[in-house]
């Protein structure tokens, strides 16, 4: 028979004191949760991952560890090891809280631009709120990794009272770091620059360093752009700060096509006009909005004409100008060689001679 005493330091046995706290932690986090879980849900739909679920494990490990450390005064823990536990208890804590707080930014980037879906080629307002969303979501990453950091170290005696040494006789050193790290800040700065006016946009269709493409990502320091052979460039966020460059989809992604026509003086510019309209109604690129042919120049050898026409967006804009390329080629063709630039020489008899008579050769003369 087991004396009642024995019961009694087992409940009170420092091992069984911190399974309990961590059992109690992990009960609390499943009753929470559960709890938030059930709220959010009445908020909506979010479509593909729970929002909860991205920090499920770094709240699990939290909970035990917050309830640890209430607990751990009425823990009877031997001298030297109740400091060492309770230093890692709080250095695990601030590392996980880092944890929670990154999974909890990342999970409601991933929920709030689950409100704003793409759903036509004009999504000028996704584009807008995506952008904010993922430049706002990378620096809150930043900042709590940063400071998640420096409160970790300032938990070892060691390291804080050289870091406080270090900041105090660090005039120089500080001065190097500052110009070193002076890149790094101006596009961190750039960064948040774009993230308030939005010069740029995720999607956005943009001339850069005399490339065409668009905004794939952007970064803290960086922007991807997508060039349409499927290459990528990698320019400094500062660049669209400091640099001129065209956004065509800035207001909208409907963009004006137009191709140049060379024909000769006798064509008729009605006929062509007419045709023209032909065109753009067979295909589904044009929008149906904006379409003209009008006459821009001309010189001693051929008519210049200009098709104006109306695309959705970049990619639609470049395949109707092919499209529109080819089909006034055709009727051109079609119609005959007349219409095509010609140049004209004039034929006509030798000038005479001054006495009236056509001159002798030398050859012939007796």
């Amino acid at each position: 028979m087991i004396p009642i005493h024995s019961f009694d330091e087992a409940w009170t046995h420092p091992v069984f004191l911190l399974v309990f706290s961590l059992a109690a932690g992990g009960f609390a986090h499943a009753l929470l949760l559960r709890i938030a879980t059930r709220k959010i849900e009445k908020w909506g739909d979010f479509g593909g991952k729970h929002p909860l679920e991205r920090i499920r494990w770094p709240s699990l490990f939290l909970s035990m560890e917050i309830v640890m450390l209430l607990l751990h005064p009425a823990i009877p823990f031997p001298g030297k090891f109740e400091e060492v536990l309770s230093r890692v208890a709080v250095l695990l804590t601030i590392l996980t809280v880092a944890w929670t707080l990154v999974s909890l930014t990342r999970s409601m980037g991933e929920a709030l631009a689950t409100r704003y879906p793409s759903t036509s080629t004009d999504n000028l307002e996704f584009r807008k709120t995506k952008t904010r969303i993922v430049l706002i979501e990378r620096l809150l990453v930043v900042a709590i990794v940063i400071l998640s950091a420096a409160a970790a170290l300032m938990t070892v005696p060691e390291i804080r009272s050289f870091g406080e040494s270090l900041l105090a006789s660090a005039g120089l050193a500080g001065l190097v770091i500052g110009l070193a790290a002076r890149p790094l800040l101006t596009n961190v700065i750039a960064g948040i620059q774009i993230t308030l006016t939005q010069p740029i946009r995720i999607d956005d269709v943009v001339i850069a360093d005399n490339e065409w493409g668009w905004i794939e990502e952007i970064g803290i320091t960086y922007v991807v752009v997508r060039i349409w052979d499927l290459r990528r460039l990698v320019l400094p966020i500062s660049y669209f700060i400091e640099q001129p460059f065209q956004n065509w989809t800035y207001k909208s992604a409907t963009l004006l096509g137009y191709v140049h026509l060379y024909v000769d003086y006798t064509v008729s510019v009605i006929d062509l006009r007419t045709h023209l309209k032909t065109v753009l109604e067979s295909t589904p690129l044009w929008d149906g909005q904006v379409w003209n042919l009008q006459v821009t120049g001309f010189d001693e050898k051929a008519v210049q004409m200009r098709a104006l026409f109306s695309a959705r967006d970049s990619g639609s804009r470049w395949d109707l100008s092919v499209y529109v390329r080819e089909g006034m080629l055709a009727y051109l063709q079609k119609q005959g060689s007349p219409e095509f630039p010609r140049v004209r020489i004039e034929m006509g008899p030798p000038p005479p001679s001054p006495s009236g008579t056509p001159p002798i050769p030398e050859a012939f003369r007796g």
